[in-house]
């Protein structure tokens, strides 16, 4: 009987007795999680989630004129807590989108740019284990740049701002204590729709097979959506736009808080997401990788 040894991805060899044997879920993830390390372009991804708070604290904060055409806008400048929401409306409509594109949009399609797909799907992991692993570490990795960019932004706000009480939208007064809950909890009802916009890059990544696309198309895609959602007469459809659902933490600052936006919030963003990932692990069960 001939013996075949097996290289996967962690580097260790099994005996398989002629077998081929691929590799495991969580070796395709240690694997994909070591290459995104390695890539400079995540470093200062994350660096940048952390830095560029801080800046955009200070320059906000200098201003004599605090922006009033926003939400929380006009409090800025004098309440820690204000400035983060501040911060959080403008992150919700442009930059998160972006953040976790540049990796989840590039994460497949960087198998065709360098013309990988034959060797690792046929040496080292089945198919359908590369791809929940890419999808597991771009979605992880989405939340990890959400998680210090929200850290960053309520820690700088109110360190350089200051932490009284918050005014909140029906004009109540917010303790401290209980505006800071408010605030996280608001941060960290980005999730839902961030993983939703993961998963819709990485249909893109998966069927254009060009990094470009797979970053920039969800980005156009949520302008326009942005777009469409501030038009009047649209109430039918706007519920099931991706980008309503960053909108609904707007009722956790209300008295009294309702929280229906939120729950269907995160039913879109579900709805989006299983949809885009069932329509991306399709496409990719059915192409024909044998030419690299």
């Amino acid at each position: 009987m001939t013996t075949t040894t097996v290289v996967r991805p962690t580097g260790r060899t099994v005996d398989t007795g002629g077998a081929s044997v691929p590799a495991g879920l969580g070796a395709a993830v240690r694997w994909e999680t070591r290459k995104l390390r390695a890539q400079l372009r995540t470093k200062a991804l994350l660096v940048g989630t952390l830095v560029a708070p801080i800046a955009v604290v200070v320059v906000v904060g200098a201003q004599s004129r605090p922006p009033k055409d926003s939400l929380f806008g006009r409090f800025s400048t004098e309440n820690g807590f204000a400035m983060a929401l501040l911060v959080l409306g403008f992150a919700s409509q442009w930059l998160l989108p972006l953040v976790t594109a540049i990796v989840a949009g590039d994460i497949f399609a960087s198998e065709d740019q360098h013309g990988t797909w034959k060797t690792v799907l046929t040496r080292s992991v089945s198919r359908s284990r590369l791809f929940w692993a890419k999808v597991l570490v771009a979605v992880v990795f989405g939340l990890l740049a959400l998680v210090l960019l929200a850290g960053a932004t309520i820690a700088s706000s109110l360190l350089i701002v200051g932490h009284q009480p918050l005014i909140g939208l029906s004009g109540q007064v917010v303790a401290p204590g209980a505006a800071l809950a408010l605030v996280a909890a608001s941060w960290a009802t980005m999730a839902p729709p961030l993983v939703a916009f993961t998963c819709l890059a990485l249909l893109f990544s998966v069927w254009s097979r060009n990094a470009a696309v797979g970053i920039a198309a969800p980005v156009v895609l949520g302008m326009v959506m942005q777009l469409v959602g501030s038009l009047g007469g649209i109430e039918a459809i706007r519920p099931f736009l991706l980008t309503t659902p960053f909108e609904a933490w707007h009722g956790l600052l209300a008295e009294p808080r309702f929280t229906g936006p939120l729950l269907d919030g995160l039913l879109t963003s579900a709805v989006w997401s299983v949809a885009t990932l069932a329509t991306a692990f399709l496409v990719l069960r059915r192409r024909d990788i044998t030419g690299g």
